[in-house]
Order: C-alpha cells, then sequence, then structure tokens
C-alpha cells in the first residue's frame, strides 16, 4: 500500500491547487493498432506526453491543435509504448521523465516511487511505482488524473510479462487507494483500447453485475461512434473490473468455481483470476 505519507501528499497537494490551478485539458491519441498517447494540455498550451509509442500521430496532434510539448513521461520499456520517442524528441526537444531502464531509449530525468516533480503550467506529477506487467512499470498522477499504462485497464489490467501476480494485485491496490486520497473525480487513463474485450470477461465472470451489464452497453454505444473508452472513473472500476473485485465474496466463488478447489488467500484468487482470463477466448493478448 502507499504510505500514509504519501497517500496524505497526494490529497494535500490535489486539494490545495484546486483553487489556483486550472484542471488540464487531455487530449486522446490513438497509435499503432490499438495504443493511446495522452496529451495534458495545461496554461498557454504546454502540453505534457504521456508515452511514445508513434511519433506522426503525436506530431499531428500536437501540430493541428497548436499546443507547446514541454515534457514526455514514459511508464514503461515496452515497445509500443516508447518506440516513437526518438522522432518525437528530435522533432520538439524536451525532458523525459521515466523510469531507469529506459535511459536507452531516450529517458533523461529518471524518476521512481514517491518522486514529485512540477512541470510550470501544466502542474505537479506524483509518481508511483506499480509493477506487474513490467517491473520498471511508473504511474503518474496529476491533480484527478491517474495515468496508469498497462497496469491497470478501464475493466481489466496488464499482463504479467515480467512481474508476479503478488505485485499486481499490490500496484492495483495502491491505485486504488491514491484515487481514494484524491476523492470523488479520480480518473484513469490507460494505454490500450481493451474495454469491449475486457467487460466480456468481466460480466462471464460475473454474469448476474448490473453495473457491469450497463457498462457493457454503453461501451458498445461509444465504439459504434468511434469513441475511446480507455479512461474511467476510478468508481466505476470498483464496481466493474473484477481484478478491483478480487475480495467481492461473488467474484472469489466464481474463481474457485473456475479452478475447482477452494482458495485461502487473495494473492492466490489474482493468481487465477489472471489465469482465467488468460484462458478466456479471445483475451489471451492481454
Amino acid at each position: 500500500m502507499p504510505t500514509k505519507a504519501f497517500l496524505a501528499l497526494v490529497r494535500l497537494r490535489y486539494h490545495a491547487g484546486m483553487s489556483t490551478v486550472t484542471a488540464p485539458t487531455i487530449h486522446c491519441i490513438p497509435v499503432l493498432a490499438d495504443n493511446y498517447v495522452w496529451l495534458i494540455e495545461g496554461a498557454d498550451r504546454a502540453t505534457v506526453i504521456v508515452d511514445a509509442g508513434e511519433a506522426g500521430p503525436i506530431i499531428e496532434a500536437i501540430e493541428s491543435r497548436g499546443l507547446n510539448p514541454v515534457a514526455t513521461l514514459i511508464t514503461h520499456h515496452h515497445g509500443d509504448h516508447v518506440q516513437g520517442l526518438g522522432e518525437l524528441t528530435r522533432r520538439f526537444p524536451m525532458p523525459v521523465y521515466g523510469p531507469d531502464s529506459c535511459r536507452r531509449v531516450g529517458v533523461d530525468t529518471v524518476v521512481g516511487e514517491g518522486d514529485r516533480f512540477t512541470i510550470p503550467q501544466v502542474g505537479e506529477f506524483a509518481v508511483m511505482a506499480t509493477p506487474g506487467h513490467t517491473q520498471d512499470h511508473l504511474s503518474f498522477i496529476n491533480g484527478q488524473a491517474i495515468f496508469c499504462g498497462d497496469t491497470l485497464f478501464t475493466a481489466g489490467c496488464g499482463r504479467l510479462f515480467e512481474g508476479t501476480a503478488a505485485q499486481m494485485l499490490h500496484s492495483l491496490d495502491r491505485l486504488a487507494d491514491a484515487a481514494d486520497a484524491i476523492g470523488d473525480g479520480a480518473t484513469i487513463y490507460c494505454g490500450h483500447e481493451y474495454t469491449t474485450d475486457s467487460l466480456r470477461f468481466a460480466a462471464h465472470a460475473e454474469p448476474d453485475n448490473a453495473d457491469i451489464a450497463a457498462r457493457v452497453r454503453e461501451v458498445a454505444a461509444m465504439r459504434a461512434k468511434g469513441e475511446p473508452t480507455a479512461s474511467a472513473s476510478m468508481d466505476l472500476e470498483k464496481r466493474t473490473n473484477p481484478f478491483l473485485r478480487i475480495r467481492e465474496p461473488v467474484l472469489r466463488r466464481a474463481v474457485e468455481a473456475y479452478v475447482g478447489e477452494t482458495i485461502e488467500n487473495d494473492i492466490e484468487a489474482f493468481a487465477q483470476l489472471r489465469h482465467w482470463k488468460d484462458d478466456f477466448d479471445g483475451l489471451a493478448r492481454l
């Protein structure tokens, strides 16, 4: 869990800034097959970029909107989050914040757990280590916004490519606690458009969950209009995301039915839920 001091800082920094800082505008930029890059536009069009999977669409979005890119944040080392960084920073020289493992791809300002930094005209960012999908994964908190890369997805979570179930569960718990510290309005911004497939699994695991059923309909309508669905309130996630609901008795019973035995602890239940999703037809890539 985040320390009490860290959570208090998130709460204090957010609420202290509410009266003096205009909330940024957050733009969603599709790149590659299903990735998203987030542009955080602050005062005077100063803009922070979150991840850089493909330079072309980012550059086009910046130039068409007349934005002024002042920094890039990198969540983890996977190519679909960093492979456009070189071209991007050649076009717009700027500092790049991220984990130490990403120095080789262009990170020049290494940050990690508990760090804080301020980008003028955009605001302060708190850094949280959220391993599980990868060992180096970071999430960034700015105001009410939580940029969580491939750790937490809308209605899902990232696959355990490098980390363990214990690490991922701990990371998700920390993100939920950080959202609680922020309060109403805490919103996650994820790295991929996986919501439809993730909800298909969520509805399979909890067929009687009315919130999931309603979200399935809402997301289907949004996708039919070409709208992105990779951001959501943490409140909605807690009601519809099975990976945040592993301690709910109804979901625990469903996981036990899947494995055919009683599960004694949360970590094992989470690990089996992740296996179940990996096995679920059509979701192996998640």
